[in-house]
């Protein structure tokens, strides 16, 4: 089966003779307001066709008890074009959208989980000290910062197409490079390059998921969160197949102490095995994104920046590849809205027409084209902050999410090392150790589909399922000192539960302009609080006994179980 759609270099424009028959070849549609003689017929015609498309939204289907005449514009289009995506249903292309979004999630979790898992190898290897082992972590979690915020801006600039592609390849690229040096600085280097390609991974797949999904099928945006147990899963797997096999015994020490026999980097190449593979899976989905599968760019996105031909194209194109039949929705309905929106500006401004114009300096010229461009590029970030509600969501949420990347961040690192620890301490074979990273983190997977549930529930919904899974995963994070592989079970269950709620949640909570960005920058500040947690929790890890490192995962949770409390209505 073929899963090509038609490239964005081909058109399909609908008009409403297309939308009974083929329709004529695409051409940016003349601005029907150019002229200001609009002909009466030609009024009567499109006030009717606003009215009729008016009609076709039922009240109750739009958010804030709106009606559809109250909306703006963008709102409008937008409203349209979910009408058809939510006709159209949950085709070919939208399956082909979720497990490529599903993949990218499955990357995020799976480079986090292998740095916990080569840790130790590279610790012995490399001779690295317990308080510096975290910078591993650190310096991931860095560039993980740095991608999310610079591909969440890009995604509302640029488009969805191009960030969807280039961060699977920007990660393939420095995962191969990561298992080439013996330097400790130059692989925490290569590690920033590796998150700083994943970084973008999560926000932009939740929102693109989110824009071509129906509305009826949304809980699939939780079950993208299945992907990611997954990739911790697939990464154990990975470890436990090649690092036992090709690393140095438990007790040699590193070369660098100058001691005889001590862990080479031939004895030891296990852990650069597993980052090839990992390099080869990301450089696997990049091929499936970008030359299998032709991703167009998001109908919402093209109608912000004013491209409405080139949106409807993209409805057209889907229902293509789906087999379904082709959209009603045409130009001249958006050209009737246009219309309909021209009117009420020209009635309601009061600015006094006046002729002539005056001289303005080179400078002043500059200046007004330089802030004019930067307004344009950046001033949907507004959007955030415009409204009261989104404002105080927006802080709200970005103390859920710097608390639970903390808590995630030390969890996700320090608990393999605790982990294989206990394992020397208690003269378990290394391939023990590592089987066991598989059954501790399998569970997860259930948990995210039983978030995609919750998340259906009446009068349970979103917000105390986050909350209670918050509760759950500061407990078991807690008890993990005391309990051990049947707490890590709840833990990792309880982590990924509370995670798959909170990244579905979000997109959902913003406006379509500033979705992309919103997650973005929600998902740097939680990268910035998982910058600093490994550099805390390094100070106070003591091997198998370090309980100072599970209250600082533990607590943070709880932090972040306190602020989805007092999440508002949006």
């Amino acid at each position: 089966m073929s899963m090509s759609t038609a490239s964005d270099s081909e058109t399909i424009t609908p008009t409403r003779a297309s939308a009974e028959g083929s329709g004529p070849k695409n051409t940016q549609p003349k601005d029907p307001f150019a002229d200001v003689s609009v002909s009466q017929e030609r009024r009567v015609e499109y006030r009717s066709r606003v009215d009729e498309l008016a009609a076709s939204i039922p009240d109750q289907g739009l958010e804030g008890g709106k009606h559809f005449n109250e909306l703006s514009l963008y709102e409008k289009k937008s409203v349209l074009v979910n009408r058809e995506l939510d006709l159209m249903g949950m085709g070919r292309y939208q399956w082909c959208i979720f497990f490529l979004c599903g993949f990218g999630y499955f990357l995020d979790l799976c480079w986090a989980q292998a740095f916990g898992l080569v840790g130790s190898a590279i610790q012995q290897e490399l001779g690295v000290s317990d308080a510096n082992i975290g910078n591993l972590s650190t310096a991931f979690n860095t560039g993980l910062t740095v991608g999310a915020f610079t591909w969440g801006l890009l995604v509302d600039i640029l488009g969805l197409r191009w960030c969807f592609n280039l961060t699977c390849l920007f990660a393939s690229i420095f995962g191969f490079l990561f298992a080439a040096p013996s330097n400790y600085g130059a692989i925490c280097f290569f590690a920033a390059m590796i998150g700083f390609g994943v970084g973008g991974n999560v926000p932009i797949d939740a929102t693109i998921t989110l824009e071509f999904l129906p509305k009826n099928r949304r809980f699939l945006l939780a079950a993208l969160s299945t992907f990611q147990p997954l990739g911790t899963v697939i990464a154990s797997v990975i470890a436990f197949g090649l690092i036992p096999s090709h690393s140095c015994a438990t007790d040699l020490p590193a070369c660098s102490t100058s001691e005889t026999p001590c862990c080479t980097k031939s004895s030891n190449m296990g852990w650069r095995y597993m980052m090839i593979v990992l390099g080869c899976i990301t450089l696997f989905i990049f091929l499936l994104r970008f030359v299998v599968f032709t991703f167009r760019e998001s109908p919402k996105f093209l109608l912000a920046k004013g491209h409405d031909a080139h949106a409807l194209d993209v409805l057209y194109s889907i229902a293509k590849f789906n087999h379904r039949e082709p959209p009603t929705l045409s130009l001249e309905d958006f050209q009737a809205l246009d219309f309909e929106e021209s009117q009420r500006e020209t009635n309601s401004s009061d600015t006094p027409i006046t002729g002539g114009e005056h001289p303005v300096s080179a400078r002043k010229h500059a200046k007004s084209v330089a802030v004019g461009g930067f307004v344009r590029t950046f001033g949907h970030l507004r959007g955030i902050f415009a409204d009261r509600v989104f404002g105080y969501l927006f802080v709200v949420l970005a103390i859920a999410y710097m608390s639970l990347f903390w808590s995630f961040s030390i969890a996700g690192y320090f608990l393999p090392l605790i982990l294989r620890q206990k394992g020397v301490d208690t003269d378990q074979s290394t391939a023990d150790t590592y089987r066991s990273y598989v059954w501790i983190y399998l569970p997860g997977v259930t948990a995210t589909l039983f978030a995609a549930a919750l998340m259906e529930v009446p009068r349970v919904g979103r917000k105390w399922s986050m909350a209670v899974a918050a509760a759950l995963m500061g407990m078991s994070l807690i008890l993990f000192q005391t309990v051990n592989s049947i707490a890590a079970n709840i833990g990792f269950n309880a982590m990924d539960l509370y995670a798959a709620l909170l990244y579905a949640y979000t997109p959902e909570a913003f406006p379509a302009p500033v979705r992309g960005s919103a997650s973005g920058m929600l998902s740097t500040l939680g990268r910035i609080a998982s910058i600093v947690a490994p550099i805390a929790a390094g100070q106070v890890y003591n091997g198998s006994s370090s309980p100072g490192v599970l209250y600082l995962a533990g607590g943070a949770a709880w932090i972040s179980m306190l602020a989805i409390g007092i999440l508002p209505a949006v």
